[in-house]
């Protein structure tokens, strides 16, 4: 398990400098064994030194590139695979571990209509807040994301991943990204992401 202070949402790409040693064996240990890691998000206190309070469901991430590098630190960029609860938290040794299951989402499909609206609300929104400069993000990225929602306002894929690749892209801090995370079936995480977008009006004054 990998503690981290944002959540990783399935899909989304997770980049990783990893210096601390309990996380040098772990990186170790899964590019030995080809294996996945968790990734939980630390709900109070820090990743470094231990003595975290950790939430209770993450995504598990496959490894896409990784670089030991002379001194020890790795280099990593992993993938979200799929959502896990964690079922115990186990000794920290000689990195965290846990016991953890599959969470899939529930059934229910979002309506290609609201699909399109929540789509066209956000690419409304990023694009007011990218001209007043509130993304922190520049004019090529916000570009790249934008071609990304368009693709989203028709993609033919299943609810569950289309809402994750959509939570992915709404501007929201890590306490927010984790709500969408643990929402328990897509149209939850699309109302979710309502909730988001009326406090990105409100700060942009569009209300």
């Amino acid at each position: 398990m990998f503690p981290l202070g944002s959540p990783l949402l399935p899909g989304a790409v997770l980049p990783l400098h990893i210096f601390e040693p309990r996380y040098r064996a772990l990186a170790r240990r899964c590019t030995s064994s080809d294996d996945p890691f968790g990734v939980v998000m630390i709900e109070r206190g820090s990743e470094v030194g231990g003595g975290d309070v950790r939430a209770d469901i993450g995504c598990l991430a496959n490894i896409a590139q990784h670089q030991e590098l002379p001194d020890g630190r790795w280099v990593m960029l992993a993938t979200g695979d799929r959502r896990i609860r964690i079922v115990e938290w186990l000794v920290d040794d000689p990195y965290p571990r846990a016991l953890a299951c599959d969470w899939p989402d529930d059934p229910a499909e979002v309506p290609a209509q609201e699909r399109k609206a929540t789509v066209a609300r956000l690419r409304r929104l990023r694009a007011r807040a990218s001209e007043i400069g509130a993304l922190g993000v520049t004019a090529a990225e916000s570009a790249a994301i934008d071609d990304q929602l368009a693709k989203l306002a028709v993609a033919p894929a299943g609810a569950s991943a289309w809402s994750f690749q959509l939570a992915s892209l709404v501007p929201a801090g890590p306490f927010d990204r984790h709500s969408l995370l643990c929402a328990p079936d897509p149209a939850s995480r699309v109302d979710v992401i309502g909730e988001i977008l009326d406090g990105v009006e409100e700060l942009l004054g569009e209300r």
